[in-house]
């Protein structure tokens, strides 16, 4: 049983490190953008599915608080249909640079 212990922690401390690798690059989310500035990049747009919704401009976010939002988004602890479908389907990669790309806007 200790052997599994030791094994799952060492398993989540290796994946914890890989990730913390992942440096994000604004210029690679130039082509991953397109789905998020149709709605975030839109002052004072509101989305109407599952129902009317503020969107809110996440330009000058930091990247820790995005990469973090579209965590909870691929984990289902954010809820929103939409954003949890977006969310799904981007990799560690991805995030860290969309992240990176919003983070530098003003």
């Amino acid at each position: 049983m200790k052997k599994l212990i030791a094994l799952a922690a060492l398993a989540g401390i290796a994946n914890m490190a890989a990730a913390a690798d992942i440096v994000g690059n604004p210029e690679a989310a130039n082509n991953k953008v397109a789905m998020c500035i149709g709605c975030h990049g839109i002052p004072g747009y509101k989305a109407t599915f599952p129902e009317v919704y503020q969107v809110p401009m996440i330009g000058g976010q930091s990247a820790k608080y995005i990469e973090s939002a579209l965590r909870a988004y691929q984990k289902g602890e954010r809820k929103h249909p939409s954003m949890r479908g977006i969310a799904a389907g981007l990799s560690d990669q991805d995030i860290a640079d969309v992240a990176a790309y919003y983070a530098r806007q003003k």
